[in-house]
């Protein structure tokens, strides 16, 4: 096992997080409606979905699903680019969609230039350029 297919993110609020994430960040889907049941989002790589929150626990265990926390889960998200620039554009575009900017972009210890921002459910994402950094020919970071 080592593929990571879908990332689903459980929702408090599906019509702002689907704003937020299809029209202010740009995720590509087929969805048109604001509050659906699902959405998947076709991005490269890993695709994305979102669920409501309470669904998602119930879909785990429906006689004792899981309890929903508040706060950081220990888990981020990374949205890698190509470009100290195109990390700034990012976060400015997740400003603009909403989301809060924790950590403004900035040089990082390891040589290379990230930030940090949160969607309307508290996700953390870190947008992240690395001189060293290498794409293959789908713009997919290779490690």
């Amino acid at each position: 096992m080592n593929r990571v297919s879908i990332i689903c993110l459980g929702v408090r609020d599906m019509e702002t997080s689907v704003k937020f994430y299809r029209d202010g960040l740009g995720f590509v889907t087929d969805v048109t409606e604001n509050n659906p049941h699902i959405v998947f989002f076709n991005s490269y790589g890993t695709k994305l979905e979102l669920f409501p929150i309470q669904e998602l626990a119930k879909d785990i265990d429906d006689i004792n699903p899981p309890a929903i926390r508040e706060g950081f889960s220990g888990i981020t998200l990374a949205y890698n680019v190509d470009s100290k620039a195109k990390v700034e554009e990012v976060i400015e575009l997740a400003r603009k969609a909403g989301g809060i900017i924790v950590k403004e972009p900035q040089e990082v210890f390891w040589g290379g230039y990230h930030a940090y921002f949160t969607d309307p459910d508290g996700y953390y994402w870190e947008v992240a350029y690395g001189p060293d950094f290498k794409y293959d020919e789908h713009e997919m970071l290779i490690l």
